[in-house]
C-alpha cells in the first residue's frame, strides 16, 4: 500500500499550513516534543534500569515499573501530537526519508512491545514470580527499541 497520497495530504492540510507559516509556533510545538522525547526516554531508562537492578535496588520494581509507565503514557500522547504536527509540515520530504521510516517502524515497535507484552506482564505478576533471565531481557529489548527510535529520529535530520 502506497502511502505518498496520505503524505501528499497532510502536506496540503490545514495543519501543514499553520507549521509551515508560524515559525514561532512550530519551535514551541518541537519544545514540547524535546521535552516529553526527554521524559518518555527517561521514564523508559529509570524502569528498565530497576528491572536490570542497576539503580532503586531498595524499591520494589512493581512500584518503579507501574510509575515510569504512567510517565511514559503522558509523554508518549505528547509526542505523537507534536510529532504529527512537526512532520506536517515536511511531510512529503519524510516520506522519502529512510530514517524517518525506521523511526516510525521502531517506535511502532516499541508501542506494541510496551503495550501488548511489557505492560501486562509487569503490571500482573509479582516480579520475583517472573525469571530474573526475563526481566532482564524484557529491559534490554526495551533500551534498545526506544534508541533505536531516538537515534533514527535525530539521525532524520541529517538524512
Amino acid at each position: 500500500m502506497d502511502l505518498l497520497p496520505l503524505f501528499e495530504w497532510i502536506d496540503t492540510s490545514m495543519l501543514a499550513d499553520i507549521s509551515k507559516a508560524y515559525g514561532g509556533v512550530f519551535a514551541v510545538v518541537q519544545m514540547f516534543h524535546l521535552l516529553s522525547l526527554a521524559l518518555l526516554g527517561g521514564a523508559v531508562l529509570v524502569g528498565d534500569l530497576r528491572l536490570l537492578g542497576v539503580m532503586m535496588r531498595d524499591i520494589p520494581s512493581e512500584i518503579v515499573v507501574r510509575n515510569t509507565l504512567k510517565l511514559f503514557n503522558v509523554a508518549l500522547i505528547v509526542v505523537l501530537a507534536s510529532g504529527i504536527f512537526m512532520m506536517s509540515a515536511v511531510a512529503i520530504k519524510l516520506y522519502y526519508n529512510e530514517m524517518f521510516w525506521v523511526k516510525m517502524t521502531s517506535l511502532g515497535l516499541g508501542i506494541l512491545f510496551v503495550y501488548a507484552v511489557r505492560r501486562p506482564l509487569l503490571l500482573s505478576y509479582d516480579h520475583n514470580t517472573i525469571s530474573a533471565l526475563v526481566l532482564k531481557s524484557m529491559a534490554v529489548t526495551s533500551m534498545v527499541l526506544w534508541f533505536t527510535v531516538a537515534a533514527s529520529g535525530r539521525w532524520i535530520g541529517f538524512s
